[in-house]
């Protein structure tokens, strides 16, 4: 969530924010008078709990009608301080869920604007001009044995599909690929749960309440995760950080499980939004005043992953209507699709300064030894999706696919082919 501090020293900057997102700057003015009120009432209750124990403490050494006025006005401020303190926390309640409702302050240089808004930062590779008619990825996962939508649909329902032969080794091989990358960079690898709590998962971001994306289940009140950011942002939930030590960066593998509830008729054919898929995320715990550098960083590894694959792609900067709940700033990398005849999202990464850290309250120690919030950062560095651009871009005319170099040690194959 956002800082108070922040709130009250630059309403400003949250009222741009606001604006660059399309959302209601007037809530500024709300949060201003709630946290004023909220501030008033706890020095009217601080200031009679003092006068309180003022008064308990003079009737020990009064007596007569003096000791009976003191005892009176004892009665009359212990009522005044459970009011006053009964206020001040329903001020506090009504603040904490508003401001719980607010999103991350845009990051500076951040476009304004929605979905179609976006800069386009870099292009890299050009798109492959064929000799043939190119398949789509579904045709040649057919194939090739690969992918299986047809009977994921009878098992499990639309949006579902089974990855087989070489497909799953596809699969196997450039997450296990992205998983040694990340190690290599000094990533720790992680395991992490698909299942999380609502604390966890709202941590992270995410409004359970009106979230249409996400899987519960009711009887456990547990969530599936869409990503294995969600367990990484809260795996120091509540704990303080050696300072020192940051940063702290994590890669974890996790399958992921998305609704999709709002794209009807979007994508419907074939693997490229889909109810399930693994990925391998890397997670950032790092100083705020470093998370720029590091936001960077993370980028500059996805961009090691894309090259690996040999297709081409863009890097865009994504319009601030766009960004999500909890990031400041967030670079999308997007493959040529050539059947689509357009970039589609690959992998994104995410600066989400202190807002996350702040709502898991996750800190660490400065130099000086005082607990600051951390900042956290997340980036993709492969998912099942990866699968579509590899197979459409590196296809041969007799449905043959190509299997990148430096993924072909993961693979085992060097070439694909029909079966």
């Amino acid at each position: 969530m956002i800082d108070l501090r922040t709130l009250r020293e630059d309403p400003d900057r949250l009222r741009a924010s606001q604006r660059a997102r399309g959302e209601d700057e007037s809530i500024v003015d709300t949060l201003l008078s709630l946290d004023e009120r909220r501030r008033s009432a706890l020095g009217a209750f601080e200031s009679m709990r003092a006068e309180q124990k003022n008064v308990g403490k003079s009737v020990s050494r009064a007596s007569g009608d003096e000791r009976q006025a003191l005892l009176d006005r004892a009665k009359e401020l212990a009522a005044q301080v459970k009011a006053a303190e009964a206020e001040a926390a329903a001020l506090g309640a009504e603040l904490d869920e508003l401001v719980m409702t607010v999103p991350n302050i845009v990051e500076e240089g951040t476009p304004p604007g929605g979905e179609d808004d976006y800069v386009v930062l870099e292009t890299i590779g050009s798109p492959r001009e064929f000799e043939f008619a190119p398949r789509d990825h579904v045709e040649l996962g057919e194939l090739l044995g690969a992918i299986d939508i047809e009977r994921g649909a009878k098992v499990s329902g639309a949006r579902f599909y089974f990855l087989t032969g070489v497909g799953a080794r596809l699969q196997l091989g450039l997450l296990n690929m992205a998983m040694q990358q990340a190690i290599e960079a000094g990533f720790t690898p992680m395991i992490t749960p698909v299942l999380v709590k609502p604390e966890s998962m709202q941590g992270t971001g995410f409004t359970i309440a009106h979230d249409s994306e996400i899987y519960r289940l009711p009887e456990d009140d547990l969530y599936l995760v869409g990503t294995s950011e969600v367990p990484l942002a809260a795996y120091h939930g509540d704990e303080i950080l050696d300072g020192k030590a940051l940063p702290y960066r994590y890669a974890g593998w996790s399958s992921c499980f998305r609704r999709e509830a709002g794209s009807y008729g979007k994508d419907t054919r074939g693997i490229i939004r889909v109810h399930q898929f693994d990925k391998v995320e890397m997670f950032s715990y790092c100083r705020p005043e470093d998370a720029h550098d590091e936001h960077q960083r993370l980028l500059a590894w996805e961009k090691e992953m894309l090259s690996k694959i040999e297709v081409p792609y863009r890097v865009i900067d994504t319009a601030a209507g766009d960004l999500g709940m909890s990031a400041a700033r967030k670079f999308d990398c997007e493959a040529w699709i050539p059947t689509q005849g357009r970039y589609r999202e690959l992998s994104s990464t995410s600066n989400c300064t202190d807002f996350q850290a702040r709502r898991l309250k996750v800190r660490y120690r400065d130099q000086d030894g005082k607990a600051q919030v951390a900042a956290t950062l997340n980036g993709t560095l492969a998912t099942t999706r990866w699968i579509v651009a590899i197979l459409e871009n590196h296809q041969q005319a007799d449905g043959s696919v190509l299997v990148p170099q430096a993924l072909r040690p993961y693979v085992g194959l060097d070439v694909l082919k029909p079966q």
